[in-house]
């Protein structure tokens, strides 16, 4: 009668066979390092929470200018504006925030941290599976966007906007202008006010 081994069983993940296939080959990238990626990846996602009165700031300035611009959007037409604008905003929005352009932007609701970023893409709050550390139970490496999203909002200061329930993703606005959007029913609002006061 044999007795059962103690040694524990190695098991070999397809990371492991990736990073072995990958170390086999003549050309190694320059300057690149899984570590210094996520790094950098989260810097400016961390900045921008840091900063989130700032930011709340600037984006109070800029939505009353795109206000301002409704007239030129309307003679233009928004669905022709929508592709000029749609660069910018992928761009600005993609290097501050890591925005993924769901179309339907709530950075001033959660303290400048995109709830996109979530794996999950929860929209109200974390899930109960955030790490002792503030890091995601997916990636993790990566720090939860709703700890974020709360340090980012108690600097704010509509820092209760994080207690509104936010609707699902609707998913056919994907890859479309939340800044066009927001300004046309902005727009729209002013326009009823006006009307009702009259």
């Amino acid at each position: 009668m044999t007795e059962p081994s103690n040694a524990k069983a190695v098991t070999v993940t397809q990371a492991t066979l990736v990073k072995k296939a990958r170390d086999q080959l003549a050309y190694k990238p320059a300057d690149v390092s899984p570590d210094r990626r996520v790094q950098r990846r989260y810097t400016m996602r961390r900045w921008s929470v840091r900063h989130a009165r700032l930011l709340e700031w600037v984006y109070a300035r800029f939505s009353s200018f795109f206000l301002t611009l409704h007239p030129f959007w309307n003679a233009v037409g928004y669905a022709r504006a929508e592709k000029p604008v749609k660069f910018v905003e992928r761009h600005v929005k993609g290097m501050m925030f890591d925005c993924r352009m769901c179309g339907q932007c709530i950075l001033s609701s959660t303290g400048m941290s995109c709830p996109m970023n979530c794996p999950k893409q929860l929209r109200n709050g974390p899930c109960g599976g955030v790490r002792a550390n503030g890091n995601c139970e997916v990636e993790p490496d990566m720090p939860c966007v709703w700890v974020k999203a709360w340090e980012g909002a108690q600097a704010m200061r509509h820092r209760d906007a994080i207690f509104e329930v936010q609707k699902p993703v609707d998913q056919s606005l994907r890859e479309s202008s939340a800044w066009l959007r927001v300004t046309a029913r902005a727009a729209r609002e002013r326009n009823n006010a006006r009307s009702n006061a009259a």
